[in-house]
């Protein structure tokens, strides 16, 4: 267990012993990881922002031995996480747009559903997945907080709640007559306070012999691949099969099929029902993950070290480019990518600016650094010499894009798993 410099490691493993689990409520936890004190990662600045303080919370991570869970100590507050401003819209990524589209016609198809069946999705952010269902005349109902992708949601003919999820919320929906054949949840399982409450909701706006397909970050691919930038606020838990089978055991579903995904760095798609029918594919992760004894605290304790090897690689990187005349800017404008440059202390006198797709984002500054956020053209327009790209989950979809710039001479960086020049 280390931490990053500045950090106070003793102080970190009192806040450990003293912590519980969010999922078994048993303590203590077991220190892995101490990030610092860190600004939210989606509070995009305006320039009117500059002059205030910034708000910063700590950003340490433990492992629960009860229930093997991976989690964040602190816990910042839903509505200033995912308030008006919330300036993440799915709709950006046309890779993830491919990705929904296939999950859901697959879904159409491998549970029958029609006219009178009810697609639910949780965090449905911008309507990105469930207009596949409404094109399939397939009812929808999509449930998120957040303001401006709500909007935009009904704007396409997605019938969509602005509205928390929770455990009431779903016994509210249930009286009324409101009871889901699939209930879809992608990257939201880990960013809700009340794990267990959340769970519960599921299944009781599930139909008996419904279905909730949940996709999420895996754990394995987290600590393999040293993806410490996915660590942020918002992402309170980070799941192995292992916690994921007790948790909704405890809450009264089973985890009867996982899939294993490559978007987001490496992923899992859940498939959760009340009936227990648990399959070979559960089965075999299970085994895997013991063999590699992710159930135990020792499969973490490298990880930090490696985690200061990357953000050390990466300012020496730029530091070495810059101190040679280079200009370095960035590619997205990701939460990840505040995380990055954080802990990398890459700030607006090493990196000129930040460009990105969504629009929402364009005009304000990165957190915690202040570097400008720019529209993509000006990657091609201002030419830096190298372009970190903050959301390496999508490099690909990124290096296609740009090839007006890397034609004229640009190179990318990705950090993870280790600084790399493309």
């Amino acid at each position: 267990m280390l931490g990053l410099a500045g950090t106070d490691q003793d102080a970190f493993a009192k806040r450990c012993a003293e912590a519980r689990c969010r999922v078994c409520g048993e303590g203590p936890l077991e220190p892995v990881l101490d990030l610092g004190m860190m600004p939210l990662s989606d509070r995009l600045r305006t320039p009117a922002m500059l002059a205030e303080d910034e708000p910063r919370y700590p950003l340490e991570v433990a492992f629960s031995p009860v229930s093997k869970l991976v989690q964040i100590l602190e816990t910042v507050p839903p509505d200033v996480l995912f308030d008006d401003d919330y300036p993440y819209y799915s709709s950006f990524s046309d890779y993830l747009l491919k990705h929904s589209k296939a999950n859901a016609e697959e879904l159409i198809t491998m549970r029958g559903l029609g006219s009178d069946s009810l697609a639910v999705e949780l965090a449905s952010n911008d309507g990105y997945l469930l207009k596949n269902f409404v094109a399939h005349g397939v009812p929808v109902l999509g449930i998120d907080p957040a303001k401006g992708p709500v909007e935009a949601a009904r704007k396409i003919g997605v019938e969509t709640m602005h509205a928390f999820f929770t455990a009431d919320l779903a016994e509210r929906l249930a009286a009324n007559g409101t009871r889901a054949d699939v209930i879809i949840g992608n990257n939201v399982l880990a960013h809700v306070a009340d794990t267990n409450g959340f769970v519960r909701g599921i299944r009781t706006l599930l139909k008996d012999t419904g279905v909730a397909v949940i996709e999420c970050p895996y754990l394995r691919d987290l600590i393999d691949h040293n993806e410490f930038d996915t660590i942020y606020h918002e992402h309170l838990c980070y799941f192995s099969v292992h916690a994921l089978d007790y948790l909704f055991r405890r809450n009264g579903l089973f985890l009867n099929d996982v899939r294993r995904l490559p978007i987001h760095g490496g992923s899992l798609r859940l498939y959760v029902e009340p009936v227990e029918n648990v399959g070979d594919a559960v089965k075999t992760m299970l085994d895997e993950e013991r063999r590699l004894g992710m159930d135990e605290i020792a499969y973490y304790q490298s990880f930090a070290e490696r985690v200061r090897a990357v953000v050390t690689g990466l300012r020496e990187l730029v530091e070495s480019l810059r101190n040679d005349g280079r200009t370095v800017a960035a590619y997205g404008a990701a939460a990840k990518g505040a995380i990055m440059l954080n802990a990398a202390g890459l700030g607006a006198g090493l990196i000129d600016f930040v460009v990105d797709r969504n629009v929402h984002k364009q005009g304000r500054y990165m957190p915690g650094v202040d570097v400008p956020i720019l529209a993509p053209d000006e990657l091609a327009a201002r030419r830096p010499d190298y372009a970190i790209i903050l959301p390496w989950n999508f490099r690909d979809e990124i290096v296609t894009q740009q090839t007006a710039y890397t034609d004229a001479g640009g190179r990318f960086i990705v950090p993870i798993p280790t600084p790399t020049v493309l």
